[in-house]
């Protein structure tokens, strides 16, 4: 369930995908509020492009770090490369 930054207070979260495209983010949302997962969606900006970069917004997702890795395969079995780990190589 989408929740806002306040209800998760102190506790650390972790960055599991930046949907580029509306479609995407919704799609997210529908199948992490199904799971019953609490998530915060926030627009932020990242780089994209290869050769000419640009500055775009996207959503980012955020869960708590405990769910990190559920929340990875769900994102992977809806064909989705979720963000890695801080502590992986990218």
């Amino acid at each position: 369930m989408r929740r806002d930054p306040e209800y998760f207070g102190d506790e650390e979260l972790d960055l599991v995908y930046i949907a580029k495209r509306l479609r995407d983010a919704k799609a997210i949302e529908e199948r992490f509020t199904a799971a019953g997962v609490d998530y915060l969606v926030e627009p932020d900006e990242y780089r994209g492009g290869f050769v000419f970069q640009t500055v775009r917004t996207g959503a980012f997702f955020y869960v708590l770090g405990t769910v990190g890795d559920a929340t990875r395969a769900v994102l992977t079995e809806m064909g989705f490369k979720p963000q890695p780990l801080e502590s992986e190589p990218s």
